[in-house]
């Protein structure tokens, strides 16, 4: 970051006060820095790598920096909300390449290193992790921009950089699977309930291919099937032969989940839902 400066010089004489021009200057930083997420989208809950580089250009070493990261933080009613949650323990510090040993940390928010240098002409790098928490904003196209503030030692002024990761849009699919009755008997039926969940912002339609397989044991006779209460219909919605079953890829499909803020800025996803029942003879 460079600095701008003017001034003019005064000169007096016989009790006449005379103005120069202002000139003006500009102080290049000799301490440049760049910060980056190693992969650019994340879920709820999950843990993301973030990089700081700083290269100085400048004839003296940089000594006593100060590294102040907001951890993504916006604003939300009247108070200040932290989407990323810093992974104790998690920071490398290397010069030149050579790890070092780990600087000061505070783990905030905000997030600060202490005692990081940067050689003349050479570089450091601070790698950390942070885990996606409750605050995060969730939903097609949101994101989190977090900024890491340089200051300290001999810099004229603070420097900064941000990375920026948006939110995984894509559909996000679970699945469950249960039984009733747990026990029967023999020549009984027996109903197999498959709940797909999807906690992406994103619904699952027929180009996904959402195909359920499963092999049955004991194999069932006189199969019935439905999704979401409607009945599939053999061959053309799924196959069943020998014990073995699978829909046709694309025959299921999957809403997306809901997401919501609440009044106190913690993110909810409730997950889109639906539910496939295979019903047969034991």
């Amino acid at each position: 970051m460079a600095t701008t400066f003017f001034n003019r010089a005064t000169l007096t004489y016989d009790g006449v006060t005379r103005q120069s021009n202002t000139v003006t200057g500009t102080i290049e930083s000799g301490l440049t820095v760049t910060k980056t997420a190693l992969t650019p989208d994340y879920t709820a809950g999950a843990e993301k790598t973030f990089v700081i580089n700083l290269t100085n250009n400048a004839a003296s070493d940089f000594e006593g920096l100060t590294l102040t990261d907001d951890l993504g933080a916006y604003a939300f009613e009247q108070t200040m909300l932290t989407p990323l949650t810093y992974a104790a323990g998690s920071v490398n510090y290397s010069v030149n390449g050579v790890q070092q040993a780990a600087p000061g940390v505070t783990a905030g928010p905000p997030l600060v290193f202490t005692g990081v240098s940067v050689p003349a002409g050479g570089n450091a790098a601070v790698i950390y992790k942070a885990t996606v928490n409750q605050y995060a904003p969730l939903g097609s196209g949101a994101e989190i921009t977090n900024t890491v503030t340089v200051t300290g030692g001999t810099m004229t002024a603070p420097v900064t950089a941000s990375a920026t990761i948006t939110a995984d849009d894509a559909p996000q699919l679970t699945i469950t699977k249960s039984v009733n009755p747990a026990v029967v008997t023999e020549n009984g039926q027996l109903t197999y309930t498959f709940v797909i969940e999807n906690n992406g912002s994103t619904a699952a339609d027929a180009t996904d291919d959402v195909s359920v397989g499963d092999t049955f044991n004991p194999v069932l006779s006189s199969l019935t099937v439905q999704l979401n209460g409607a009945a599939l219909t053999p061959t053309t919605d799924y196959t069943y032969a020998s014990g073995v079953f699978a829909t046709v890829p694309g025959v299921i499909t999957v809403p997306a989940a809901t997401q919501t803020q609440s009044p106190t800025g913690e993110w909810v996803s409730i997950p889109g839902e639906s539910v496939l029942t295979v019903t047969g003879t034991v």
